[in-house]
């Protein structure tokens, strides 16, 4: 019997949910603040943004079950960060003076979590 499709996007989903709250969980206990989870416009996804002290902080989280074609850090390409870059303007649009911002991500890479800060730099 082959693999139905829906119930493989299904599945992929739940881990990608599964790696936001385990992204969203540490990044509490580093002592940052939800401001808003899985923020879509037409450009894109933001899976969480955070914030620390006056900082905004746009988080991808990449989650790969191993380092076959680079692992999850290689894997935020350059057409996905001027996605996030996009997607991230349109989230600032709501500020009258923008808050300092940067973009992080959590690469969780088999049972490991790691946090790269400042991924992108414009």
């Amino acid at each position: 019997m082959k693999p139905d499709p829906s119930a493989q996007r299904r599945q992929a989903a739940l881990r990608g949910q599964a790696a936001e709250a385990r992204a969203l969980r540490y990044l509490q206990q580093q002592g940052m603040q939800l401001v808003e989870r899985n923020f879509i416009c037409r450009y894109g996804e933001i899976d969480l943004i955070m914030r620390e002290q006056q900082t905004l902080v746009f988080v991808e989280v990449r989650q790969r079950s191993s380092m076959q074609f680079g692992g999850a850090a290689a894997s935020v390409t350059a057409a996905k960060q001027a996605r996030l870059w996009r997607t991230a303007e349109v989230f600032l649009r709501r500020y009258a003076t923008p808050p300092g911002c940067r973009f992080d991500l959590i690469a969780i890479q088999g049972g490991d979590l790691s946090w790269i800060r400042h991924i992108i730099s414009h």
